[in-house]
């Protein structure tokens, strides 16, 4: 349900978005949320090794299908809130469309930054808060107790940029960018990488 329900905005940007953001990606990685493997085509060969965390068993098993029997990657069952790694393990963490329905966005970046080696990257698309836009962020507000329930767990009014900045993360770049063929609740993004310093 979860492919088929980004099947539209998958062919509309965030295939795109995707490829462009993952380009970077290199060494040792670490994906938080990994879902059913939607970035699994795009990270290059730069990637030597790879981490795939997703607590979800259903989209899990998926993802374990979409792997096969590659053996530079690895899945765990993890939440992003903890992950069971050592400190300073990864050069890039890659997160797509996993902070909005985390418990702790705070928790989830402190592990972030936690297993990133300084100097390493945080690379992120996520959907966020309508800031600037007021009647789509009242929207927000209105329809989020019910989204969540519906779509497990996911906010739509979460600041995620104010998050990573104050995680201490610094902001290499910043795209802010509407989703398309998705909800109107949904469109607001950001992507792009934060370096730890």
């Amino acid at each position: 349900m979860y492919d088929r329900s980004l099947s539209g905005a998958e062919t509309a940007c965030l295939a795109d978005w995707r490829q462009s953001l993952l380009a970077s990606a290199h060494g040792d990685v670490l994906e938080i949320g990994a879902g059913t493997g939607a970035n699994l085509p795009h990270y290059p060969e730069a990637v030597r090794r790879l981490v795939l965390a997703e607590p979800n068993p259903g989209m899990r098993g998926r993802l374990k299908r979409k792997v096969g029997e590659r053996d530079d990657v690895t899945v765990i069952d993890a939440t992003a809130e903890a992950i069971p790694l050592p400190d300073k393990a990864f050069d890039v963490v890659v997160s797509t469309l996993v902070l909005c329905s985390v418990d702790s966005p705070g928790r989830s970046l402190a592990e972030v930054w936690r297993l990133l080696r300084p100097g390493g990257r945080f690379l992120f698309l996520e959907h966020v808060a309508a800031e600037g836009r007021p009647g789509r962020l009242r929207w927000q507000r209105l329809l989020e107790p019910v989204w969540r329930c519906m779509a497990g767990n996911c906010h739509l009014t979460r600041q995620t940029a104010d998050s990573i900045t104050e995680m201490g993360f610094q902001f290499e770049g910043l795209h802010k960018e509407s989703i398309r063929k998705v909800a109107g609740v949904v469109r607001p993004s950001i992507r792009g990488a934060a370096l730890r310093p």
